[in-house]
């Protein structure tokens, strides 16, 4: 892996932080933001959280920054300007929200697909700490991430409504794998959720992100093959339910 990739953090830091020779540092600002707010826990399925020391966090996160470096060429995604994140249900679609809100695996960015009619179509990466919405059509669809290895969720979605999904990364051999975890209709009450959502910022990504899914297709298409009828055999499989969507978009409390 390389500061080129877009799996890599590199690319996606560079907006936060300041290039040094070949290295990046992040502000201290952030540092400190990130090492006190609850971006460094991992979250696992129904919201359940694993965490650890400050000190821990601060040295995850310096870990990265210098085993990677930033990016000098290409990005992949852009933060959306305030003014145009109003993401409205559309009569006719299903709006699917995917969220990262744990900075874990950060080395790595997730991409995320549909697969339709067994081929998987690209919808996006998502880098840590971040989320990004997707218009799609609505009905029963398949869901997969991407990372060191494959993983999916299914969902049954109605037109006109909101869903949501979480991108959760887990510890691989070398590198970072991922997990879609559905957000039931309990989860959004939760203060947990609320915390995720306000940390994460929206996202759009770039052209040279189709580019890349377009270039690496092969290597998709073999880690589908691959862990997908691994997936199904699991008897507990994670997924949108109709019920999970709402028709307005999630509002952060008071």
């Amino acid at each position: 892996m390389h500061p080129g990739d877009p799996h890599c953090a590199g690319g996606w830091l560079q907006h936060r932080a300041k290039p040094l020779g070949s290295l990046c540092l992040l502000d201290f600002a952030n540092i400190v933001r990130l090492t006190n707010s609850n971006a460094l826990r991992l979250p696992y399925m129904k919201y359940k959280s694993l965490s650890v020391s400050r000190a821990f966090k601060a040295l995850v996160l310096l870990s990265t920054l210098l085993a990677v470096g930033c990016s000098a060429g290409r990005d992949f995604v852009r933060d959306v300007p305030l003014a145009n994140t109003n993401y409205a249900p559309q009569s006719d679609k299903a709006l699917v929200v995917f969220m990262r809100p744990s900075i874990l695996g950060g080395i790595q960015k997730s991409s995320v697909f549909d697969i339709v009619d067994g081929a998987p179509e690209f919808i996006g990466i998502i880098p840590y700490t971040a989320k990004a919405a997707h218009y799609i059509e609505p009905g029963e669809r398949r869901f997969m991430v991407i990372g060191e290895s494959a993983d999916f969720m299914d969902a049954t979605l109605a037109p006109g409504m909101v869903y949501y999904a979480i991108v959760r990364p887990r510890i691989g051999f070398a590198a970072t794998r991922f997990s879609l975890t559905p957000v039931h209709m309990g989860d959004l009450r939760s203060e947990e959720f609320a915390e995720w959502y306000r940390k994460t910022p929206w996202v759009e990504n770039l052209a040279v992100a189709s580019e890349w899914a377009e270039k690496n297709m092969p290597s998709i298409r073999e880690k589908m093959d691959t862990y997908l009828p691994r997936w199904l055999e699991k008897p507990n499989r994670p997924e949108l339910d109709l019920a999970d969507g709402v028709d307005t978009p999630y509002q952060l409390p008071n």
